[in-house]
């Protein structure tokens, strides 16, 4: 079952299917104590890093077009991004690297650029560094034979903070209402769109086995 943390009057309220109203319910933990970050942390030691009611609102609003990127199946595709001159691919990975103050958009065009040169595919992480599953699939990325699937690709970890950051350009590729973080979309060099991981399938990385990582890069590589 999937617990959700919503804001409500200075609370965090913690949420089991759908509250309404507004009422604070028993067993609230006050944001105005821990804070919102820390009491999501600690719900999500117990679940998958899923979205919240508010921020899947929110979500839902944006555009569902990656830009430049083509959805199998869709007839149109958007003009391409030209990087800023200061862009550059994004280094080797690191356990919970997802800064936020990186241009992300910026980081995902020169990788796609860079993608249309070399032929190699471009992997974007989406997730936060106070997510453990997502801390957890960024340890699993220094592995070294993960981390040999990784040369395969042009790899972007893109921070979405708590569901608050980037999400425009996160919608373009994943769908966060339902794939909770982290989560992980492949671009081919042509721009298309050739897997998003809008079930969930890494939102729970920490009981996942490290070779069921390996597989995922082995298929799209």
């Amino acid at each position: 079952m999937a617990l959700d943390l919503w804001a409500d009057g200075g609370h965090v309220v913690k949420r089991y299917g759908r509250v309404t109203g507004g009422a604070r319910i028993p067993g609230t933990v006050p944001a105005r104590l821990i804070g919102v970050a820390a009491a999501s942390a600690l719900a999500l030691a117990l679940t998958g890093c899923g979205s919240s009611a508010g921020d899947d609102a929110k979500a839902s609003t944006v555009s569902a077009s990656a830009p430049g990127a083509t959805v199998p199946g869709s007839a149109t595709t958007a003009p391409s991004v030209t990087p800023s001159a200061a862009a550059t691919t994004p280094a080797a990975p690191v356990a919970g690297d997802y800064d936020p103050a990186r241009d992300a958009a910026a980081d995902i065009a020169a990788a796609r650029t860079a993608s249309a040169k070399d032929g190699r595919p471009v992997l974007i992480d989406f997730g936060a560094n106070w997510c453990p599953d997502c801390v957890v699939l960024g340890k699993t990325f220094t592995r070294p034979s993960t981390a040999a699937l990784l040369g395969k690709y042009h790899l972007v970890r893109v921070d979405v903070g708590e569901f608050d950051h980037n999400l425009r350009l996160t919608a373009g590729y994943v769908n966060l209402q339902t794939s909770g973080i982290p989560a992980l979309a492949v671009v081919d060099a042509k721009g298309h769109l050739d897997v998003a991981t809008d079930q969930g399938e890494f939102a729970n990385a920490r009981s996942m086995p490290e070779s069921q990582v390996d597989d995922f890069l082995k298929k799209w590589v």
